[in-house]
Formats: structure tokens, C-alpha cells, sequence
């Protein structure tokens, strides 16, 4: 290549923690700037992995003296079995046998490469949550750590460092993150505590984290971006379909559920009766695969290409990379959708069929007739989210029917004379308020008359009032992620404090005074 980024990676740091053997054997194979990896095993013999493929460094086996030398040399091993190097960014990982003795050693590169997001530098600083997707060793991390510094020029930045990856060993983080502040993290386990932390302690415009990979790490990541403060993390997996059959990490981009249409729902979108939908905003507005060091895939709004990738369509995506010299392209490309790659779904089957369905858009209350439900709880379903409705005893007079799924799959002669008349049909997972409330929110959404914006700024207006004049605390109806966030912001204007609980599509907020 005829271009060059400035690359800082203390390399003398980590080559002086390796028998002298292997060092020797290390420097005369050079290749400096592309060495990845050291790896020294019990009983085996001594490797190295370079960007293009792997060297074996002497003929002779590592002995357990050799990997004591290593160890002796290196920080205290954390609860994940790193360690590092102050003021470095190397990581050097242990694996350990049943007694807990360390039988082997990875001795990772770490380097600060300025320059890298150059290539996506106008998406880093549009204020947009962003997501990095990559097999290892591909440079996400280095991508974060840049990401961190450029930022940090200008705003708030946290970087919440679990395994001290973004800004090394010791106390003192490495200059290669700029003005980013970086909080460590205890053990692994408690990555989604620091999170919350990090934004209710520091008042961040940008939070930073490098591998979400946990249920509770997803859970703070929404709750991060619902709060208005701009998220940049990894997450496992190469692509954004690996993340959609991820069943842990699948709510970063909205989830998905299993959806059971009327025949005639069926007939008009030309699909099968049961299809899968994406189940809420996505936690992140793009997402970025990083193919190799210099070529990206670019996903401008997860939201669009998760909705292509379930209904079979083509995905409109960006497609940039840097060539030889150094010029940096841009492409419009169609990845195959995830029907097309021949990929099966094996995605969570929730058994929440919620159907969004078209309702008159009129002021008048919305004529329900329930089937196998009971009543009196959809009116306090109605009641707690201040909407008239009216409970029909007559089919012919409805204009919505609702039932269970237990009710729905026996094919009742009623159920079955709805959706002969074409009747929008709205299926429960089960007979709870909570369902309910979810319904109703639902036919909110489809009412142009009843605005949800609207309606949840009104509701939080009328939980500050109540909370300042001494309720400890309300929870109100659940809303999507837009109007959460539209809460949380009108809670901090009043001083009083939010959190949202829950789980989409019944995730909500509760807005109480700070102790």
C-alpha cells in the first residue's frame, strides 16, 4: 500500500515479556505491523499470527517455565483471564487447566491506529447510535478507540472499558483515546451496571463500549439511547442477519416476533398467515459490517434493513472502501436478503401475536367486540390509558375484534364470520391488562387523531405534576422508543429522575424524585 496511517503500538512492551527465544525468533521474522498475535501452549510449539497467516517460531514445545516467565511479567489476571500491560493497549489472555494453572498464553497486539475512521468519519459524527459488527481481529476495537478520540475533540465521551481493551492497562489510560474519559469495570458480569452508571453519574454525550454480548447489556444499551446520549459499540457477530438470530442480542435492532394474520391481511400483502415482524425501534440507527480493514458494508437505518431482510426484499446498503492509494469509494449495493441466502429462521418464536391493524380514523370510541377476554379488565386496560372505548355485544356493530390465542386457534364460527367480513382481528398472547394496554396502543398508533406523541407527553406532564406534589413515583402506559425518550427528556427538565422498564412492545417509563 502507498498510504500510510500513523500507527502507535508500543511493540518493545510486549516483546519484553516473552522468553528471549521467541522474541529473537520474532524480530527475525520483522513484519512489525502486522503481527496480531503470540500464542504459547503447553506442550506445543510456539506460533505467531500475522495479518496474512500464521508462523511457527522454533521447532521445540513450549515448556511450563516459559509460560511462568510470561505470566510474572504481565499484570494481575482479571475474573475474564486477561491481563495487560500499563500504558499499553496489549492484552495477554490466559487459559487455564482444572486446577487453575495457566497451560497456555495469547499475546495480542494492541495498536492505535489514527486515521482508521476516516473512512466513516462523517457517520461517527452525525450523532447517530452506532453499532460495529466484525470477526475478531478485524479492527473493530481500534475503530472504537479512534471513534473515542475524534469525538472526545469535541464532546462528552465515557468509554466503558471492560477488559481495558479501548484504553489499556493500569490507571492512567492510554493517550490514544484523546479527552475520552474511561471507567473500568470490575468483572465482566457487571459491564451493563457500569453503563447505566456512566450515564447517570457523568452526564456523557457519547458512551463507547466494546463488546455487548449479554441480555443485561442489550437491556442498558436501549435504555443508553433512549436517554438522547449517543452509543458506538461491537457486538458478536459478522453480520447483521447473525445478529437477527441472535436471540440475546436480536433487541439491539428491534427484535422480531412471530405475527398470525387475518386471510384477508394474508391475501392483501400476497404472504403466509403467520410471518415474523421486527418488534421495536432499533437500539441503533446504523449498522456497520466490517468486511476487512478497509472495506464496510454500511446499514444507514437498521430499521429499513431489518424490515427488508424479514420480508424477502433486497437491502439497500452502502458499500465503501479504500483502495490501494489510499481513495476512499462509495457504492450503493443489495445484499442478499435473508431469504435469498438461503438462510432458516431460528429466530425466538414469542407467542405474542400482536396485529397492527388499520382502524377508523375518527374521534369516536373505538367499538371492540371481545372474544374469550375478560371485559372488565380491557376497560381498565382503556381506563389507564385514558382512551374511550366501547365494549360491543353485537359483531355487526364492531369495528375491532379481540381474543386470545388460545380462542384464535380453535377457529370459532364468530372468529371465522370476522374475518369474512374482512373485520380487523387483534390476537393476545394472553388475558392480562398489560396485553390489553399493548392493543390499545396499538390502535393509537394507527389514529392520526389520537397522536401517541402527544398522548405520552401529556401523560408525563401529568406524572411530574403528581410526583412534585409528593407521589413517590409513576409509571406510565407503555410507548415506543421515540416517545419514551421524549419522557425521560421532559422528567430531566422538571428535575425528577426516569427509568424504563420492561420489555418492548410493553416497555414504559417510570418517573419518580431522585433520593
Amino acid at each position: 500500500m502507498s498510504y500510510h496511517n500513523h500507527i502507535t503500538d508500543d511493540l518493545d512492551a510486549i516483546m519484553d515479556v516473552l522468553p528471549e527465544d521467541i522474541r529473537t525468533a520474532l524480530k527475525d521474522v520483522g513484519r512489525r505491523n502486522e503481527l496480531l498475535e503470540a500464542i504459547l501452549d503447553l506442550g506445543r510449539v510456539p506460533t505467531a499470527r500475522y495479518t496474512d497467516r500464521e508462523i511457527v517460531l522454533r521447532e521445540t514445545e513450549v515448556t511450563r517455565d516459559e509460560i511462568q516467565y510470561v505470566v510474572e511479567r504481565v499484570g494481575e489476571f482479571d475474573d475474564d483471564n486477561r491481563a495487560g500491560i500499563a500504558r499499553t493497549l496489549h492484552r495477554i489472555a490466559a487459559i487455564r487447566n482444572r486446577q487453575s494453572d495457566v497451560v497456555g498464553i495469547t499475546c495480542r497486539v494492541g495498536r492505535a491506529v489514527y486515521g482508521t475512521i476516516t473512512i466513516i468519519q462523517d457517520i461517527i459524527e452525525s450523532g447517530k447510535s452506532i453499532l460495529l459488527l466484525g470477526r475478531p481481529g478485524v479492527g473493530k476495537t481500534t475503530m472504537l478507540r479512534e471513534a473515542a478520540r475524534v469525538l472526545a475533540e469535541k464532546k462528552r465521551v465515557i468509554i466503558v472499558d471492560t477488559s481495558n481493551e479501548i484504553g489499556g492497562d493500569g490507571d492512567i489510560p492510554h493517550p490514544a483515546i484523546g479527552r475520552a474519559r474511561r471507567m473500568q469495570v470490575e468483572m465482566p458480569s457487571l459491564q451493563h451496571e457500569v453503563m447505566i452508571e456512566a450515564v447517570e453519574n457523568h452526564n456523557p454525550e457519547v458512551i463507547i463500549i466494546d463488546e455487548i454480548g449479554r441480555q443485561l447489556e442489550a437491556e442498558a444499551a436501549r435504555t443508553i439511547a433512549e436517554r438522547g446520549v449517543q452509543l458506538i459499540g461491537t457486538a458478536h457477530g459478522n453480520t447483521l442477519d447473525n445478529l437477527l438470530l441472535n436471540p440475546t442480542l436480536s433487541d439491539l435492532i428491534g427484535g422480531i416476533e412471530s405475527v398470525t394474520l387475518s386471510d384477508e391481511e394474508a391475501r392483501r400483502r400476497g404472504t403466509q398467515k403467520t410471518i415474523l415482524e421486527r418488534r421495536a425501534p432499533p437500539t441503533f440507527d446504523v449498522l456497520i459490517e466490517i468486511q476487512d480493514r478497509q472495506k464496510l458494508l454500511i446499514h444507514h437505518s437498521v430499521a429499513e434493513s431489518v424490515d427488508s431482510m424479514l420480508r424477502g426484499r433486497p437491502l439497500d446498503a452502502e458499500l465503501r472502501y479504500r483502495d490501494p492509494e489510499g481513495k476512499i469509494h462509495k457504492e450503493h449495493t443489495a445484499p442478499a436478503s435473508l431469504s435469498e441466502r438461503g438462510k432458516k429462521s431460528t429466530a425466538p418464536q414469542p407467542t405474542a401475536t400482536p396485529l397492527v391493524r388499520e382502524i377508523q380514523k375518527s374521534k369516536e370510541p373505538v367499538r371492540i367486540f371481545p372474544y374469550g377476554i375478560a371485559r372488565n379488565r380491557l376497560e381498565k386496560a382503556a381506563e389507564r390509558m385514558h382512551t374511550p372505548i366501547y365494549l360491543s355485544k353485537d359483531l355487526d356493530k364492531a369495528d375491532i375484534l379481540i381474543t386470545t390465542k388460545r380462542f384464535y386457534r380453535k377457529r370459532p364460527r364468530l372468529i371465522v364470520e370476522a374475518e369474512r367480513q374482512g373485520m380487523p382481528i387483534y390476537v393476545l398472547r394472553a388475558n392480562t391488562i398489560s396485553q390489553m394496554e399493548a392493543c390499545i396502543h396499538d390502535l393509537l398508533a394507527t389514529d392520526d387523531a389520537r397522536d401517541p406523541l402527544l398522548q405520552g407527553q401529556r401523560e408525563a406532564e401529568e406524572a411530574i405534576r403528581q410526583v412534585l406534589n409528593g407521589i413517590p413515583s409513576v409509571t406510565l402506559a407503555p410507548q415506543n422508543a421515540y416517545v419514551r425518550r421524549r419522557q425521560h427528556e421532559m422528567a430531566r427538565e422538571a428535575d425528577l429522575a426516569s427509568s424504563s422498564r420492561g420489555k418492548e412492545p410493553h416497555r414504559r417509563v417510570s418517573i419518580y424524585r431522585e433520593e
